[in-house]
């Protein structure tokens, strides 16, 4: 079995009577249907629909486990209990720092299925705490391999829709159960099928320029390389400009480097017709 350590992760405890109910009404994910011993994606949004703060959620026998970064939880636990209010619900960190996932083997005693990963074919578990010692680089090349994104990393907190990051695909976003902040918005872009940017996997023949690095086509700005491994990165593009180009055969680069990109197979998107792309700058 493979693993690795991730020491910037930590979850947070949500507990409480009232406990799935201030989340249902709270987040993108359907916690109300949530599976037991399965992490899924989520994310607390701001009123004009764009990504807040990102999760992953799972659901314990006396409530629910919010996973985020380090760098976010403080901010997250403010926010959550802003708007608590009068419910009965306890918010805090958990005592354990740090997770472990863990591939390639047998389902770990404790830990949890992550349902973006088994999306992609990929049985990955994740548990609180230092039970694996793999590095994380490990971990960032299965997830790149995926098309799975990371804030800070891959797309900057308050700059991104959840379509933007495949929210809308890999169950982080409940588009049936009903009112949640931004909930107008992101519902509104999935039936007007408006989402032009998307997560793309990005392939070169050498090795990749440094994340950050802009995507162009004929001199274009299409996206921005996000984590990079070896010959292998993803990103984030606008899709009507990749077809574009595509249709066009003008080379995509990363900085200098000729790329291909492809959409993650997982997600069953496609890039749109060419005849049907718009050439509008945001």
């Amino acid at each position: 079995m493979s693993s690795a350590f991730l020491p910037q992760q930590r979850q947070i405890e949500i507990t409480g009577k009232d406990a799935q109910e201030f989340l249902n009404n709270l987040i993108t994910t359907d916690v109300e249907n949530l599976p037991e011993n399965e992490v899924r994606a989520g994310a607390l949004l701001t009123p004009q629909g764009k990504i807040l703060f990102d999760f992953l959620v799972s659901r314990e026998a006396d409530g629910f486990i919010l996973e985020t970064d380090n760098s976010q939880l403080d901010a997250l636990i403010r926010r959550l209990t802003m708007y608590k209010l009068r419910a009965a619900v306890e918010i805090k960190p958990h005592a354990q720092e740090g997770v472990s996932i863990f591939w390639d083997g047998d389902k770990p005693e404790g830990a949890k299925l992550d349902s973006r990963f088994a999306k992609a074919g990929i049985a990955l578990y994740r548990a609180a705490g230092a039970s694996a010692s793999g590095p994380t680089e490990l971990y960032d090349a299965l997830r790149i391999s995926a098309g799975i994104v990371h804030s800070g990393s891959d797309y900057a907190l308050q700059d991104a829709f959840p379509h933007d990051v495949l929210m809308d695909v890999n169950d982080g976003v409940s588009f049936r159960k009903g009112c949640f902040v931004g909930q107008e918005v992101v519902s509104r872009m999935k039936h007007r099928g408006t989402a032009r940017r998307r997560v793309v996997i990005v392939e070169a023949d050498a090795h990749l320029p440094a994340g950050g690095t802009d995507l162009t086509a004929n001199g274009k700005t299409i996206g921005t390389l996000g984590s990079v491994s070896g010959n292998n990165g993803v990103a984030i593009v606008r899709v009507d400009r990749v077809a574009d180009a595509l249709a066009t055969e003008t080379p995509i680069l990363a900085g200098e480097t000729p790329v291909k990109l492809t959409l993650p197979a997982w997600s069953g998107l496609s890039f749109p017709a060419a005849e049907n792309t718009a050439s509008a700058e945001e």
